[in-house]
């Protein structure tokens, strides 16, 4: 375990891979546009109308532009909870022309918009700020008054600030604004400097380009500079000048980076409040400011600054009216005083007056802005109006008071000028970082030159200042922090991403799914001299990507003509980055610990970056060695641990401990490898040692291992440790004892390693973190852990004490011998024992049981920010029991001892924050004054209980006694944790209670602004949240199903295609689309299933099958009616009807209807009359069309209408199951001539009609054996086709109907069926099947088929294409789950080549499946008895279907015996599903997975085409039919990801029936929304076989399968 770092430290593994889209983007499309908003408020609505109001309208039409591609921009930053516990979530502010949308969320919760706001004009930014609401302006009013958190949006003219509370300010600009910053105190702008403004060679002096603003409502002031002179004192001055733009500010140290674009430096600057006597030097009137005339009196920014908020419009450029107002004063100045050598220190004279026209050489810039003190101003108490005062006294009264500065920007440090400085090498990003030991970096990126600049810094002494260290340069393309785990992520120009801890590289992040860049580009980046264009690419690869772009972003998973390198990406992860050459371009939107890479083709991926330790002990033993080693080395072990920790495949929560006792052991010098108790650290967390030896196939005789199993158990080792074996010397088997001994030869430590020198610290604070551990109940386990690890280091370091200590505390944890690692005597000396060491182990349970007896105690030793219960415990004693009052009010207190190494000052000061005690109440008892200060230190209730009973008692009794007698000013905290929240709810009661925060409250889903209804809103979602709370699949499945909005028509114009072609391609395209669409109700209805309840005076709503579509980009409708294509007639029919039933399907079996509520629904339009029909047949199968009145019944079957009459029957018989009801089979058999008299007139019904009858009677006579009814069925499977035409075109269904009916007549009764052993059931069903020579016709219709057909030629023989399918599923209900092998044996799979000929592979599935329903209790869940179905002739030859080469052979036919193999295959695997339908059975699941997978691989193999795409597809369909009857109704994750696959699929082979069957497995999946599955009794079986019938029709005309599907609906 020594190499283990080299093993396994190569790379980082980011986490969480995930598509990043803003979420704005989305939300703008549905966002309502403001424009008829801004149209209503130009006029009052009487004016509308008049002339000149139209005027006005057509004006204001005018103004508006639309765009076509607006330009956006987002920012995240993590999630502020309203009451400010913690969140881990991240809000975006998203900004896309008039709109800005603020939306909050994350991967666990759904993101939500929490505002949107839009404005007149453009946005030109939005950003986060907090205002402080306090009147009192110094330094320290910041730290504790109220904050009001506002979100500004900057506009051309004006700025808006909204806070959450609801309040709105406006506030209008004096000057353009290039630039807004949020600061600590309130708003920094930067005034954009337009060109014509300062001409080049004029001398004029420059107008202030900095203001800030503090609050909304106050006015808008000049910034202040102070930087040191080159000679003496500083300078103080406005910011004036243009050169300088900011490139980054920080609130937190308050900081401002700028970049001076003339000298091409960064400086730094802290941004503080305006001192008084800075205030007065620059309001003051200076003596070398040339001429007395220059400084008249009043100033005129004030006047325009004034004049403009009281809402006057600017000019073009706003300074530009000066001129004409303030001609009359000109004056001349030397043009040195222009120039920027730092040495002139008058502009700090600048004066406010205004003077000359724009070209004239003067002062007019400068003095414009200067707030000359000689105003009578409140204020002030200055000298009165200079008498030459006189030049513009007229325009502005003198009262007028100076605008005073409000803040300051203070010069820190200033980067070094290197002689081949580039022109532009600003910084494109700066942000602030720590290391990982708090060591604080400024980082800039200087894109021009890839490289990040890296400066430390860090706090003075005297916490007055910030010192700057030295720079350092990493080279890099981008990069971002990740402050979760103090460390950045650098992107460097290979393409690599690398892990940066302050300037100490920790390794390359590796992520799951992205190729590495060496894989994708075979030459690193050209290194631009021009700074990287946004969103360019370099050549070569954009040509590669050219083509794919569209693809890429279209659809989750692309839709390429191979899918063979796509389904591999669909099961890892569902990602498109698998199979693109991209790579990552840049690094953006840094939260926590989550960062968003840019690639190369436009899109966006957020990662995690994994956290230094999940599991709470390895956090604190970290903290507290971090704590006590020297910086550089504290760095260096965290960063061999964090690469330990985060390697790919890193650790399981479970052995992290192990991993980091490992690591940590082998950085002091340990060989772990021969220790015996980390030797055997089990570091994947696999199956614990009870379940192992469970999977090895038990031998009866049992075995050695078996004994050494049982002494290795922790059963055994904690038995032999036990006090009473040692009383009763029952001395272990010496055999472990000699291994041990064995083991311990010589092991002795390494010296030369990182921590050697430091064992004996590391081991002193860790027994501090134990004793701290011991304060929580909760860490029981880790004190276990850490015991280990400390007996080690205290025998190996000789420290009796410390070995007697843990003795005493696990007695059978610690065995008194143990392996003792030598640590050589020559090396001891190295080994750096610290001051704070003692001989003696400091022990918490012991000072506090002392202190209870009264005896003195030494302070005990406590790690400042670690163990803070330990402190908390001590103090909290100290206070009460010994009744120190002074104990908790000074920060040194006689009780502890801090440790520290240096004194560090960082922690220092966050103690001082921390604790600071605030006498804020009237304290009277001890009891009181300890709750108060347990309340200001953040103790919970929570922590109370966590702490051991016995030290717990102390505060228990205090918080007794304060909530019989509490004070009535005690804040909320301390209320609630005496448990008196009752005082808290008083004080507060007239305040509103809070509103919940963002993410509890319900997420608005989309569809409610939608106009249509998509026929899912009546789900219960309360219910559906509760079964799938973790995502959002119910969502999906939603998206997936509706059909009641147009598809997108995504077609490609090539340039050949004329447009008249193209929209023909589009329409075709759509047709393809439609089949999809069509088959989405079957779906729907299962997913629905049983959600309504209608209201009586309300028809049902039935949402429309939407079959238009719309094209992008400019969403053009695209319509199948146009004429161009030829679409087939009646192609809607079925999908109307089947869309009717889905509606039906809604209504509970509960629900009050009655016969006038039916009759009420009926349509108004006939187009709508199949979705009737459909409802009919729904209202049947949920039991309530009994209660339709036998006229109505009448009056629709003789309207004639042909699915009216379908959906009725099958309906009334489905109401009516297995009831024999004379008067329902009186009206089935008008429709079947065979049970008509042989005398009677011929009626002529429709032969879809004839069907449903058919269907209608097996339902009625449903496991009845009735024998009349079986006789005329049987016949019927096989009635040859009339002399006139009569029964020729799809006889297939007609007997497939009969075959289906007899089955359900006969169903499950075998071979006991009563009075009918004359008619030969089975002997005639089997000839049905396999063929043969057709019987004399019996029974009363002999004479209709005497004469042959005229058309058909059949001769004597059955047409088996015809009456197979029928006989088959006969055999398989009317013998289901009897077990009869003589009956299974007739189905099983020919074995011979010449007999496989005979058969349609279909029929083999049909076969496969019958046998198996037979021999019910034979199915196993695996696929070893899948595969056992096979016949050995298939087995043996056939193709694996990766092969390239055909192996060829003369007497058999490989095509034959890949389709019988696939088709075998998939009725095995229906059976499966019957078998184990809704029983959500595991190896059933895992079995039918793996088929499906195989499948999909099959469809893309090399020689998919020998067994026909078709045939795959089919077996393919039938799989996942049978994957969705085992999980009916769970929503299981991977089925749901299938069909989402094949959704997308609509291409090629997929037509109408493959979508029905994918839609039907989705419904299926979520029978109900969750609430309902599939039974197995034999009713639903039959229902079931019915509805999934596994021969799926062609396109949504054919009825060769069978009309009445939909019916899988018995639960």
């Amino acid at each position: 375990m020594s190499n283990f770092y080299e093993e396994r430290a190569t790379m980082i593994a980011a986490r969480d891979l995930q598509e990043f889209v803003p979420f704005g983007r989305d939300h703008c499309k549905h966002h309502p546009n403001a424009l008829n908003l801004q149209l209503r408020q130009l006029q009052p609505a009487s004016e509308l109308w008049s002339s000149d109001g139209a005027a006005g309208l057509v004006g204001s039409l005018q103004e508006v532009t639309i765009h076509e591609k607006q330009k956006e921009s987002w920012q995240l930053r993590k999630g502020v909870s309203e009451i400010g516990e913690d969140v881990d979530y991240d809000e975006e502010l998203y900004v896309a022309g008039n709109m800005v949308i603020w939306s909050k969320g994350s991967k666990s919760q759904a993101l939500a918009v929490y505002k949107a706001f839009t404005v007149d004009s453009p946005v030109q930014q939005a950003l986060w700020c907090d205002f402080i609401i306090s009147q009192d302006k110094t330094e320290k009013a910041y730290s504790s008054h109220e904050i009001e958190k506002c979100i500004c949006i900057l506009q051309s003219s004006c700025i808006n600030m909204h806070s959450i509370e609801g309040k709105d300010y406006i506030a209008s600009l004096p000057f353009q604004v290039a630039n807004v910053w949020p600061t600590k105190y309130g708003l920094l702008f930067e005034r954009s400097t337009s060109s014509h403004e300062v001409p080049p060679g004029s001398p004029r002096e420059p107008l202030p380009t900095m203001f800030s603003m503090l609050h909304p409502l106050d006015e808008i002031t000049p910034l202040v500079c102070k930087s040191g002179s080159l000679f003496g004192s500083p300078r103080v001055q406005y910011v004036v000048d243009h050169a300088m733009k900011i490139v980054f500010l920080n609130t937190d140290p308050s900081i401002v980076m700028t970049y001076d674009a003339v000298q091409n430096v960064h400086s730094v600057w802290t941004l503080r409040r305006v001192r008084s006597e800075e205030e007065n030097v620059v309001l003051k009137f200076s003596e070398q400011g040339g001429t007395p005339q220059n400084v008249a009196t009043s100033s005129s920014l004030t006047a325009h600054l004034r004049s403009l908020s009281k809402g006057d419009s600017p000019v073009t450029s706003p300074f530009q009216n000066y001129s004409s107002i303030h001609s009359q004063s000109r004056s001349t100045s030397s043009p040195s005083l222009h120039s920027r050598s730092p040495s002139i220190s008058n502009m700090a004279a600048l004066s406010r007056a205004h003077s000359p026209a724009l070209g004239v050489h003067s002062f007019s810039g400068v003095q414009r802005f200067n707030i000359s003190s000689h105003n009578q101003s409140p204020k002030r108490h200055s000298i009165s109006h200079s008498p030459n005062s006189n030049s513009n006294g007229s325009f502005l009264a003198p009262e007028t008071e100076p605008i005073v500065p409000e803040l300051c920007i203070d010069h820190l440090w200033t980067e070094t000028m290197t002689n081949i400085r580039e022109k532009n090498s600003q910084a494109s990003k700066v942000f602030i970082t720590s290391d990982l030991c708090g060591q604080k970096f400024l980082c800039f990126l200087v894109e021009s030159q890839l490289q990040l600049r890296c400066v430390k810094f860090q706090e003075s002494n005297d916490k007055t200042q910030l010192i700057f260290g030295s720079v350092t340069n990493i080279p890099a393309k981008d990069a971002a922090p990740v402050e979760k785990i103090d460390t950045m992520l650098v992107l460097e120009g290979s393409g690599n991403l690398v892990l940066y801890t302050g300037v100490v590289r920790v390794g390359k992040v590796f992520i799951p799914g992205l190729p590495a860049p060496s894989l994708t580009m075979s030459n690193t980046m050209p290194r631009p001299s021009t700074p990287l264009d946004g969103v360019s690419t370099p050549k070569p690869l954009s040509k590669l990507l050219g083509s794919l772009d569209e693809v890429v972003l279209l659809s989750p998973v692309p839709e390429l003509r191979d899918s063979s390198k796509l389904h591999d990406s669909l099961y890892n992860e569902d990602c498109t980055f698998q199979q693109l050459g991209t790579y990552v371009h840049s690094v953006r939107d840094p939260v926590h610990n989550r960062v968003s890479l840019e690639l190369s083709n436009g899109s966006m991926v957020r990662i995690t970056i994994p956290e230094i330790a999940t599991s709470e002990l390895v956090q604190t033993c970290l903290q507290a060695i971090k704590f006590i080693l020297p910086k550089e080395i504290a760095v260096q072990m965290l960063v061999k641990w964090y690469n330990v920790h985060s390697a790919p495949g890193g650790p399981s929560y479970h052995s992290e401990w192990n991993l980091f006792v490992t690591c940590l052991m082998n950085l002091m010098g340990y060989n772990t490898d021969r220790l015996a108790w980390t030797r055997n650290f089990d570091f994947e967390g696999s199956l614990s040692p009870v379940i192992a030896p469970k999977k090895a196939r038990p031998s009866e005789t049992g075995s050695e291992d078996d004994w050494e199993y049982l002494l290795n158990s922790d059963y055994h080792q904690n038995v032999e440790s036990h006090l009473l074996n040692r009383a009763l010397c029952l001395s272990s088997s010496e055999v472990s004892q000699m291994k041990d001994e064995g083991f311990s030869q010589n092991l002795s430590l390494d010296s030369s390693t990182l921590l050697f020198t430091h064992i004996p610290a590391i081991f002193f604070v860790l027994h501090l973190v134990y004793e701290e551990l011991k304060l929580n109940t909760l860490m029981g386990e880790g004190i276990c852990s850490l015991v280990e690890l400390l007996v080690q280091l205290a025998r190996d370091l000789k420290l009796g004490p410390y070995v007697d200590h843990y003795y005493r505390d696990y007695p059978t944890l610690v065995r008194t011998t143990g392996q003792v690692c030598t640590i050589d005597p020559g090396q001891t000396g190295f080994m750096h024992h610290p001051s704070f060491f003692t001989s003696e182990p400091p022990s918490i349970y012991q000072w506090v049981s002392s202190c209870l007896k009264g005896e003195g105690m030494p302070p005990y030793p406590y790690l400042p920010g670690i163990c803070e219960r330990s402190r908390l415990v001590v103090l909290s004693i100290a206070l009460y029991i010994l009744g120190d009052e002074s104990s908790v009010s000074d920060e040194s207190s006689q009780y502890l001892t801090k440790i520290t190494i240096a004194p560090q000052k960082l922690q220092v000061e966050q103690e001082e924050n921390r604790f600071s005690f605030r006498h804020s109440t009237s304290v009277s008892s001890l009891a009181e004054k300890l709750v108060v200060w347990m309340t200001n230190v953040g103790f919970t209730l929570r922590d109370l209980e966590t702490l051991p009973f016995g030290v717990a008692l102390p505060i228990r009794d205090a918080i007794y006694h304060c909530r019989e007698q509490p004070a009535s000013d005690w804040p909320e905290a301390v209320c609630l944790l005496i448990g008196r929240q009752d005082l808290s709810k008083q004080a507060c009661e007239g305040n509103l209670p809070r509103g919940k925060s963002v993410l509890s409250s319900d997420v608005p889903s989309g569809t409610e602004t939608e106009e249509e209804d998509d026929g899912m809103n009546d789900m219960n979602h309360e219910v559906m949240s509760l079964i799938w709370s973790e995502d959002l699949r119910v969502q999906d499945v939603r998206r997936l199903l509706q059909s009641a909005h147009p598809v997108r028509v995504n077609v490609v114009q090539y340039p050949e295609l004329s447009d008249h072609e193209f929209i023909e391609e589009k329409e075709n395209r759509l047709l393809q689309l439609c089949q999809r669409t069509m088959a989405l109700p079957v779906g729907r209805g299962m997913f629905t299933l049983f959600s309504y309840h209608p209201v009586p005076t309300e028809p049902l709503p039935i949402p429309k099958l939407n079959l238009t579509g719309r094209a992008p980009p400019r969403n053009t409708t695209v319509d199948l009616n146009s004429g161009n294509i030829d679409v087939p007639p009646n192609m809607t029919s079925w999908a109307s009807f089947h869309n009717g039933v889905a509606a039906g399907l809604k209504i509970a079996p509960a629900s009050q209807i009655d016969s006038a509520w039916i009759v009420y629904n009926k349509p108004k339009h006939a187009e709508l009359a199949n979705e009737y029909a459909g409802f009919l047949m729904a209202l049947g199968l949920n039991g309530h069309l009994t209660k339709l009145a036998t006229l109505n019944i009448h009056d629709y079957l003789t309207k004639g209408h042909e699915m009216t009459s379908i959906g009725l029957l099958l309906g009334v018989s489905a109401a009516k199951l297995g009831t024999m009801d004379m008067s329902i089979t009186r009206l089935l058999s008008i429709h079947i001539p065979a049970l008509l008299p042989p005398t009677s007139t011929e009626l002529d019904v429709p032969h879809n009609v004839q069907v449903a009858a058919v269907v209608g009677i097996g339902l009625v006579y449903q496991g009845t054996a009735h024998r009349h009814t079986a006789e005329v069925l049987l016949a019927e499977i096989g009635r040859p086709p009339g002399p006139e035409m009569e029964y020729c075109t799809d006889r297939e269904s007609y007997s497939l109907a009969a075959g289906l009916a007899l089955g359900m007549v006969c169903l499950g009764h075998g071979s006991n069926l009563i009075g009918m052993s004359d008619l030969n059931v089975p002997e005639q069903l089997y000839q049905y099947m396999v063929g043969g020579h057709r019987r004399f016709q019996t029974g009363m219709h002999r004479e209709k088929h005497k004469s042959p057909s005229y058309q058909i030629k059949e001769g004597d023989t059955i047409n088996v294409d015809v009456t197979c399918p029928g006989a088959t599923l006969a055999l398989a209900m009317i013998y289901l789950k009897t077990n009869n092998r003589s009956i299974a044996d007739w189905l099983r799979a020919p074995d011979t080549m010449y007999l496989l000929d005979f058969v349609k592979p279909e029929f083999l599935l049909l076969r496969t499946l019958a046998r198996c329903l037979i021999l019910w209790d034979d199915i196993l869940p695996n696929s070893k008895w899948v595969d056992s179905n096979v016949p050995q002739i298939i087995r043996e030859n056939s193709i694996s279907l990766s092969e390239i080469e055909l192996p060829c052979s003369e007497d058999l036919n490989l095509e034959t015996l890949s389709q019988a193999h696939v088709y075998i295959i998939a009725g095995a695997c229906l059976s499966l599903g019957f078998r184990f339908a809704g029983s959500e059975n595991l190896s059933a699941f895992n079995c039918l997975h793996k088929f499906a997978k195989d499948f999909m691989t099959y469809l893309s193999a090399p020689n998919a085409s020998v067994t026909g795409p078709y045939n795959l597809e089919t077996c393919l369909s039938v799989v996942l039919l049978s994957l969705a009857m085992v999980m009916a109704g769970s929503g299981n994750l991977k089925v749901l990801q299938l069909c989402r696959f094949l959704h997308m699929k609509t291409g090629g082979e997929m037509n109408y029936g493959f979508h029905l069957a994918h839609h039907m497995a989705l419904g299926l999946l979520f029978l109900g929304g969750g609430r309902y599955s599939l039974s197995t009794s034999n009713s639903s079986i039959a229902a079931l076989l019915c509805a999934l019938y596994p021969h799926f029709p062609a396109h949504s005309t054919d009825n060769r399968a069978l009309s009445g599907t939909n019916k899988p609906k018995k639960n």
